[in-house]
């Protein structure tokens, strides 16, 4: 491969990282200059400011009728956690693991909360497990996108209109940029700093009236910590659906998030978010197609991702390499790109087969993406000269 010249323009925006994310363009910290900092998120006016980011995030999601919104800890794997100990050992659970998140939920599952009746789907990168084999008699756990490994699911219709188990989804690459039909989820969760480009450390959990008659109806067998608490000895804990939260959240991170929400709707809301992030990944997938070092990570096209698009090293020189050469290859492509302050945080996923991994979210900017491929092309050549001799 020949040595190519190095490209002139750079991104304006360099930042591709799966989380946390760019923040919305124009961004700047006089956005947050109204934020309630140094008063108690328990005044009034701390109980309005997360009130309305409950309510803003119920208008822009278009939830449906019943479902209820919660700010809690943890970003959204402290969501997803409070879900599962909260609701699940009513009944058998299906566990479907296609990436590294997915198998943490797993892990939770089996060595933490040490469920009996169990049933796991799990498929190797790049590829998804059977969705047919999932029973919807039980409670099922599933990753609607898998950040790490850039496979998401192609849609909601294998999930059961007429299910008796919870459906509990882990959306945080998701939500903002797939078309996710709320109606099919009675848990969803989320962070901020994921799709919005918000900050970290708070997450989302979406509740569906079903979600919330197990809660009222259901005490696990376990100890559930106060952090994840969501009921008493009274019942479910309502006011945590009003904006009230468990512990004590950082205002200043939820003016971001409601400055996040203000720059969605302004867009046209969620279909236009979705719409952002389809264009953006199409730029790359598109790159993908004609350019033969390259291939996506995901081995199906309907379940290659919107947001995280994940990358191997496709080249037979490379393919046929060993890891060793192809990592080598990776983190010295990276560090030529960095150093350029051409792109950040653009490495495959620790554990995930060594490649790339671009956020196309709807916080990027197309214009940057565009202006990133030459910069792949020229930090590949270089990177692959000094790694291969062939």
């Amino acid at each position: 491969m020949s040595e190519l010249k190095k490209p002139k323009i750079k991104p304006a925006r360099p930042f591709f990282s799966s989380g946390p994310c760019v923040k919305r363009p124009g961004w700047k910290p006089d956005a947050l200059s109204g934020a309630l900092v140094g008063r108690s998120h328990r005044s009034v006016d701390g109980r309005e400011r997360l009130k309305l980011a409950v309510d803003r995030t119920r208008d822009i999601l278009r939830l449906p009728a019943g479902y209820e919104v919660a700010i809690v800890p943890g970003s959204d794997t402290g969501a997803f956690e409070l879900a599962m100990w909260n609701l699940l050992g009513e009944r058998g659970v299906d566990v479907l693991a296609w990436d590294v998140f997915g198998h943490n939920w797993l892990r939770d599952a089996t060595a933490e909360l040490k469920l009996t009746d169990l049933r796991t789907f799990e498929a190797e990168p790049g590829h998804l497990p059977d969705l047919g084999e999932v029973n919807f008699s039980r409670d099922v756990l599933f990753t609607w996108n898998g950040t790490t490994t850039g496979v998401k699911v192609p849609d909601g219709d294998w999930i059961s209109d007429d299910r008796q188990g919870l459906v509990i989804c882990d959306a945080t690459s998701a939500l903002f940029a797939e078309s996710i039909d709320l109606r099919k989820i009675d848990v969803l969760t989320y962070s901020w700093q994921k799709a919005l480009g918000g900050e970290g450390a708070h997450g989302m959990l979406i509740a569906s009236p079903r979600a919330l008659d197990r809660l009222a109806s259901y005490r696990p067998p376990w100890p559930v910590p106060k952090l994840f608490r969501l009921t008493n000895k009274d019942g479910v804990l309502r006011d945590v659906f009003e904006g009230v939260t468990i512990n004590t959240p950082s205002m200043l991170c939820v003016e971001d998030y409601l400055d996040a929400l203000n720059w969605a709707e302004g867009l046209g809301g969620i279909d236009a978010t979705i719409a952002r992030t389809s264009a953006n990944s199409s730029l790359v997938y598109d790159w993908i197609d004609r350019t033969p070092w390259v291939a996506p990570l995901a081995a199906d096209p309907r379940t290659r991702s919107h947001t995280s698009v994940a990358m191997r090293f496709a080249e037979p020189a490379l393919a046929n390499a060993s890891e060793d050469v192809r990592l080598k290859v990776m983190r010295r492509l990276v560090r030529l790109l960095e150093g350029e302050a051409a792109a950040f945080d653009i490495a495959a996923y620790r554990g995930m087969p060594a490649g790339l991994r671009v956020w196309c979210g709807t916080t990027v900017e197309s214009d940057d993406i565009a202006a990133l491929l030459p910069w792949l092309e020229w930090g590949y050549a270089k990177a692959r000269a000094e790694a291969i001799s062939v």
